[in-house]
């Protein structure tokens, strides 16, 4: 159902997932509409920083040589196949870089919460609600997400500043997240930048139980109505 919300200024925070060149240059993981993806995290960026909200910079960084993954993929190189510490591409793309002062974490795993600090620090300073945005939605976004609800964060999704290898694969990452969002609420980058200013804004957010019922035929006018 769609509520009015608003986020109290000094309890807020943006997390970017895996903004990482790769994911625009590597045949393999190239992610459907990545520059459209990157024009509304700029603006989310932008929102976060007018609005004195603290941003955080997540890389997903594979070191098969300090982690058991016994069926981790890998190429003829014996490398990972993906995100391997040795790839230039797991740099984060330029026009979303960290800026000077902004953490950048790296991950080893899917979820930015599943271990380490993290989620203790941002606790620590106040942090209610995280603003996520990123890829890919129905991987490393799903689990991002779902650790933070289970560690008591609210989630403001935003929905058309995550992505996937394709729109079917995002929407329904989406609408899956959208039916288990205990806590949190779905928004797009519109909607999110005014929520960053101070504003209240109608957004989805879940009640009752699995209340969209997705399916092939109905997935993109459900998703387009969140």
């Amino acid at each position: 159902m769609k509520t009015p919300i608003s986020l109290k200024r000094g309890t807020v925070a943006a997390v970017f997932i895996d903004l990482q060149e790769e994911h625009r240059q590597d045949q393999r993981y190239l992610v459907e509409g990545f520059g459209d993806i990157l024009a509304n995290v700029q603006r989310l960026q932008a929102a976060a920083r007018q609005n004195h909200v603290p941003l955080y910079h997540w890389a997903y960084i594979v070191d098969l040589d300090k982690q058991d993954r016994p069926f981790h993929p890998i190429g003829a190189d014996g490398k990972s196949a993906f995100s391997d510490k040795s790839d230039p591409l797991t740099e984060i793309c330029h026009e979303v870089a960290p800026a000077n002062g902004e953490a950048l974490l790296i991950k080893a795993e899917a979820s930015a919460f599943r271990t380490g600090p993290a989620a203790r620090d941002l606790k620590s300073v106040g942090i209610e609600w995280l603003v996520v945005a990123g890829v890919w939605t129905e991987a490393c976004i799903d689990a991002t997400v779902k650790d933070a609800v289970a560690k008591g964060f609210r989630v403001l999704l935003v929905k058309d500043a995550c992505g996937s290898g394709s729109a079917a694969m995002h929407q329904t990452g989406i609408l899956n997240l959208a039916n288990r969002l205990y806590g949190g609420a779905v928004t797009d980058t519109d909607g999110a930048c005014r929520l960053l200013a101070g504003e209240s804004v109608t957004a989805w957010q879940v009640e009752g139980s699995v209340p969209l019922r997705f399916t092939f035929e109905n997935a993109a006018d459900l998703y387009s109505e969140l």
